[in-house]
């Protein structure tokens, strides 16, 4: 299984969701990082993703790969975070055949009803909660003793 992680900008959000999948599954497990720029790709790398890739033509080559999208909204919105997430980015991760886990973030702000406001580390909790329900799991990762 192949999880790609999208994530633009200064890449805060994928690092803290690689940080976070690292912790929770398996360590054979391949986490792809996404990035729309190189500080986002660096970022999730140091935070022990597998392998990343850079850039529109990375993302939409790329994101066909994975079993698993993570990232923020944000990610499938044309023209967010600043123009960093291009059309063909988030019409390729859109058009992907793969489950879609996205944290209700986004830049623009977009309002989606019915969500409650969660901090983000919640958010994040959540998300890999799915992931590893999605690999037959448990949601909560067992305490070491």
């Amino acid at each position: 299984m192949i999880i790609a992680v999208v994530d633009g900008m200064g890449g805060s959000i994928g690092t803290q969701i690689v940080l976070g999948l690292r912790q929770a599954l398996p360590e054979e497990t391949e986490i792809m990082a996404l990035g729309t720029n190189a500080i986002a790709t660096g970022s999730m790398m140091k935070a022990k993703a597998t392998r990343g890739a850079t850039g529109e033509n990375a993302i939409a080559f790329s994101i066909d790969e994975a079993d698993i999208v993570m990232g923020s909204l944000s990610i499938l919105v044309p023209n967010s975070m600043m123009g960093e997430v291009t059309p063909r980015i988030a019409t390729a991760i859109a058009s992907a055949k793969c489950r879609k886990i996205l944290l209700p973030i986004s830049n623009p702000p977009l309002e989606i009803l019915g969500l409650s406001k969660k901090p983000l580390q919640q958010l994040i909790n959540e998300a890999i909660g799915l992931v590893r329900e999605h690999f037959g799991l448990s949601a909560e990762p067992e305490e070491e003793s």
